[in-house]
């Protein structure tokens, strides 16, 4: 059975979403229901739904916020407890008059208007279906979530630069540890970044550094068009990258230019490097 959740600030659209979907999708489950951001990324995290409805503008933290923070929750193939998980999809619910519905028509993510549409959602309703079954006939392996997608990162960017108009501060360099002393490293010159619990790794051709920030604020520091997210734990920066090959268990391996070390692509991120 399909799961879903539904996050809005408005007790009344959340009732008036559960009661469309039971119209369009009866055997849809729904399994939780948030009223903000950080609820629905917990909540995400605790219940694992295959599809998360979430609304753009919410108190404490929009939907947009959350779902970049959902894409960064463990899936099957990174979860250190072997949760059999593969992530879920994104449905944003907004309005006509506050964001670029036409990018939401160009198939990167779906979208619900408020007040819900009948005929919308069951379109929205229709692609979502597809989408998992062509996962599930794939074994998720040849149909990555939209979430890991370079065109859904590009517009969640987008879509948190007009919900946050001030143009962001791009990170121009690092400062960080090695050995006993604090150097200051362009960022330009980051072949990676690997984090672990604790620390994230910043590896150059000649440094290896320690710094206490994590991935997930590095995501919004950094220029996605330079740093791509290929793991949970691992940003890679696009110009270092030398080639992508598959290992004998079919694994997607990035070898960086100027290191021996090769990156580990999640199935989540697959959809980075289409031609593999």
């Amino acid at each position: 059975m399909t799961r879903a959740l539904i996050a809005d600030d408005e007790r009344l659209m959340r009732e008036q979403i559960r009661g469309r979907l039971a119209e369009v999708w009866p055997e849809l489950e729904i399994v939780a229901e948030a009223r903000n951001g950080l609820e629905a990324v917990e909540l995400t995290a605790q219940h694992h739904p295959d599809i998360v409805f979430l609304d753009i503008r919410m108190p404490g933290q929009n939907g947009v916020a959350a779902a970049r923070q959902i894409a960064q929750l463990p899936t099957h193939d990174e979860s250190p407890n072997g949760d059999n998980w593969p992530g879920c999809e994104i449905v944003f619910i907004t309005a006509y008059d506050q964001y670029a519905v036409e990018a939401f028509e160009q198939g990167v993510v779906d979208y619900v208007l408020k007040p819900a549409d009948p005929e919308r959602l069951r379109r929205t309703v229709e692609r979502i279906r597809q989408r998992i079954g062509a996962r599930d006939a794939a074994d998720a392996a040849a149909a990555p979530l939209p979430t890991h997608t370079p065109d859904m990162q590009g517009l969640l960017q987008k879509l948190a630069a007009q919900l946050n108009p001030a143009p962001p501060t791009r990170l121009q360099w690092i400062q960080a540890s090695v050995g006993q002393s604090i150097q200051m490293i362009p960022v330009d010159e980051v072949l990676f970044f690997i984090s672990d619990e604790k620390y994230t790794r910043v590896q150059t051709a000649s440094v290896e550094a320690l710094i206490r920030k994590p991935i997930k604020e590095l995501l919004e520091e950094l220029d996605p068009e330079m740093f791509w997210q290929i793991h949970r734990s691992t940003l890679v920066n696009a110009r270092a990258i030398a080639s992508v090959t598959r290992d004998l268990r079919g694994r997607q391996i990035v070898s960086v230019k100027g290191h021996p070390q090769k990156l580990e692509v999640s199935r989540s991120f697959s959809g980075l490097f289409k031609g593999m």
